[in-house]
């Protein structure tokens, strides 16, 4: 079985259930992280409906986060729902300004991760 993560009919990946769940229950925990809410939606009937405003606001919130810390072990937690979410936002034709606005070599790395699991999250 697998899940989907949408924004209306349209959509933005469909993992497998295992994947599914762990994807949105590290929101949940990363969500606590930052205060504000990851923009998931309950999953029913098999599908997530994303709201980008919000989600977008979240990740972007990670992304800062994440330069900022020099914490090893919470950026390596975060690197791999980080990176996914990147993929999420950039099909949903969201903006993450916190990309755009580093030199940071570890966010180049991110963004890099990013583009590597853009390949593997078929549609």
């Amino acid at each position: 079985m697998s899940q989907y993560f949408q924004i209306g009919e349209r959509v933005l990946w469909n993992p497998a259930t295992g994947v599914a769940q762990v994807f949105l229950r590290a929101a949940e925990s990363l969500a606590t992280l930052t205060g504000l809410p990851p923009g998931l939606g309950p999953m029913q009937a098999d599908e997530c409906e994303i709201d980008l405003e919000v989600f977008s606001t979240f990740v972007d919130t990670l992304i800062d986060r994440y330069a900022r810390s020099n914490h090893v072990i919470l950026r390596s937690l975060m690197e791999g729902f980080t990176a996914t979410a990147i993929v999420l936002v950039d099909r949903g034709g969201g903006q993450l300004p916190a990309l755009e606005s580093s030199n940071d070599p570890s966010i180049t790395a991110l963004v890099e991760l990013s583009r590597r699991h853009h390949v593997a999250m078929v549609t």
